[in-house]
């Protein structure tokens, strides 16, 4: 019998193991235990790629976060980020910092600004679709909104 159990083991252990094999890992399936960045992405094209970029430098300066995506729409600019372990204390304060930086350095824009781990995890899986162009324009922003919606509805 004990023989069985250990047979049953080896099986259960090679199948976990084989169940990803030939297929990539995407930074959703990691962002958890290591740092992802994604590159800013802009679901419409005639957006300035450069503007959405310059706002990803200046939102991973500040010291206090360590990972962060930006994803521009139409409308509005959807800014997700981690908060370092020692700072998550200062989770309010940090977010409020951030705002109002974002504020005065771009007045023009509309943000909303969210270090929900979901959030984050759903804005990484939506840059991911661009990148692969799984995702139409038109559905990415369409996705984009209701993530922003989903963040609002959460405060």
């Amino acid at each position: 019998m004990d023989y069985i159990n250990r047979f049953l083991l080896l099986v259960c252990v090679f199948l976990l193991a084989s169940c990803n094999q030939g297929q990539p890992i995407k930074d959703s399936q990691l962002a958890l235990i290591r740092t992802t960045n994604p590159d800013p992405e802009v679901t419409q094209m005639n957006n300035g790629h450069d503007q959405v970029k310059k706002i990803e430098k200046d939102v991973s300066d500040i010291e206090e976060l360590y990972d962060v995506a930006v994803l521009q729409g139409k409308k509005e600019a959807l800014v997700v980020y981690k908060v370092r372990h020692m700072q998550r204390f200062r989770m309010k304060q940090i977010e409020k910092e951030l705002n109002a930086m974002l504020e005065e350095k771009y007045p023009k824009e509309n943000f909303t600004v969210s270090s929900d781990y979901k959030i984050f995890l759903e804005a990484v899986r939506l840059d991911e679709k661009i990148d692969a162009r799984e995702i139409s324009d038109k559905q990415a922003e369409k996705r984009l909104n209701e993530i922003i919606k989903k963040t609002k509805d959460m405060k």
